[in-house]
């Protein structure tokens, strides 16, 4: 069997408000088009069709760089798939974007399938599409449906004495007694891509929109003689689809809810599912505990017995085992070594790499900083360019300068070097083993082992001096 997966993503999407494409919006830090391109990768299609319009440009750029590409591609998330890109320059209705698509979807056989999605509905999962593909394997049509209190806005299922589905009535379309129908269409359909072309090919506009309905090949495929298979959901958040920024902000929730719950499932502490954001993948050990307003976003490792304190945001980091991370820390690319103490309100940036037992401060910025076992910095201090060795203390207002107005520069520590508060390091410098800086002192020239390098300016007292008084 080969299956094609046409997602539709062409819409505008008035109602968010915003220039930003509607699939485009976030749902925990990736694009909703993202999560349905990812969901249906993971089918095991070969081939994914996306359908775009409105801000086109935008969502090619996403996927491939550019919006210059033709034919099919493929990219690191899509495990295997090829993406390519179909236009629909005038949205004419669902079942005109469908036959965009079609030219590029082969139908040889029986067994060539179609699955239609939509690049607004993120939530949908690999579970219940691969059940709505095998429930409807012999039949040339299925549809995924939802029971719902709040049926308003949406197509209803109409089915007949026996239970079998016979049309879908748009709402704008629907009588009063239709619209008391709490069985509506989610918009996800599967079908045989031989029937799918024909039917397209019979549309018609002559509805109140003046459009050309996807959901009119129901009513075809029953007067064809077909039966129409459909699988019905309960959760109406995996078929929801977003047409504004509470629906964006309500499906988000949920989708955070269900990843803390995850969290808890397997043992980690979370102070209140609530107030933990999950915008990227991970992976942790045993006893992790997370406090309130956690931010996670992108790729990250966690150890052993990680704490992390309240309102703090780690990126693509790996943090070792028995870490503390204070509350307000920031980290961003960062390699945290085991045992480590980190803030309160600290930042490591990009390349920051520490070692085991290294402490960072409240107040300590890092960036691309190598930093030995057991070396701290435990206040008000920034760490650029550095390369320091075992057991380093970084007095408190000591700053490492490292960019000279066009290019960055290395700064060097041996173990032991002891730099004392408000002191200045500028790079390129080497400091090495044993050595220790007084305290405000300027250091642009290298010290050798175990000297006491002192750069500060001569102190003068002049005495009567006279405070200056306003005139």
């Amino acid at each position: 069997m080969r299956l094609d997966v046409v997602i539709l993503a062409a819409g505008k999407g008035t109602r968010m408000n915003s220039n930003l494409p509607k699939v485009m919006h976030k749902i925990a830090g990736k694009p909703m088009i993202e999560h349905v391109v990812d969901c249906a990768s993971s089918l095991g299609t070969e081939h994914i069709h996306l359908v775009v319009g409105h801000g086109a440009d935008v969502i090619k750029r996403h996927f491939l760089g550019d919006d210059s590409h033709e034919g099919y591609v493929s990219y690191e998330g899509l495990k295997g798939s090829e993406l390519s890109f179909v236009n629909q320059d005038n949205q004419l209705g669902t079942g005109h974007a469908v036959q965009q698509a079609m030219p590029n979807i082969p139908a040889r056989s029986v067994e060539d399938r179609v699955l239609v999605l939509y690049g607004d509905v993120p939530l949908v999962s690999k579970d219940t599409l691969q059940e709505l593909i095998d429930t409807s394997a012999t039949a040339p049509l299925g549809v995924l449906t939802l029971f719902t209190q709040n049926p308003e806005g949406l197509g209803r299922i109409i089915r007949d004495d026996s239970h079998q589905l016979r049309a879908i009535v748009e709402e704008r379309d629907a009588s009063e007694e239709q619209k008391g129908i709490n069985e509506v269409n989610s918009g996800i359909l599967v079908t045989s891509a031989i029937e799918l072309k024909d039917w397209l090919s019979r549309l018609s506009n002559d509805n109140a929109q003046g459009e050309y309905y996807l959901t009119d090949i129901i009513a075809m495929a029953v007067a064809d003689g077909h039966v129409v298979e459909s699988l019905t959901t309960g959760d109406e958040y995996e078929v929801q689809g977003v047409n504004d920024k509470l629906q964006l902000c309500m499906l988000e929730r949920h989708f955070q809810m269900i990843q803390a719950q995850a969290l808890l499932a397997t043992g980690v502490t979370v102070m209140d599912p609530t107030r933990v954001d999950i915008r990227g993948d991970i992976s942790y050990g045993r006893d992790l505990t997370i406090d309130v307003n956690v931010v996670l976003e992108g790729q990250i490792k966690l150890g052993n017995n990680v704490s992390i304190g309240a309102n703090c945001l780690i990126k693509d980091a790996t943090v070792g085992d028995d870490v503390t991370l204070l509350p307000g820390t920031i980290i961003d690319g960062a390699v945290i070594g085991n045992a480590a103490t980190i803030g309160p309100y600290a930042r490591l940036r990009p390349g920051t790499v520490l070692a085991d037992s290294v402490k960072i401060g409240n107040f300590v910025e890092t960036k691309k900083a190598v930093m030995g076992n057991g070396s701290k910095a435990n206040h008000l201090a920034y760490i650029g360019d550095a390369a320091i060795g075992a057991d380093v203390n970084i007095g408190a207002g000591t700053i490492f300068c490292n960019y000279d107005g066009v290019n960055k520069h290395t700064t060097t520590l041996g173990d032991n070097v002891f730099v004392g508060s408000n002191s200045v390091l500028v790079a390129p410098v080497e400091l090495e083993n044993g050595v220790f800086v007084a305290a405000g002192s300027v250091i642009n020239r290298a010290v050798p082992c175990d000297n006491l390098a002192v750069g500060r300016a001569k102190q003068r007292n002049v005495t009567g001096w006279k405070r200056p008084a306003k005139k």
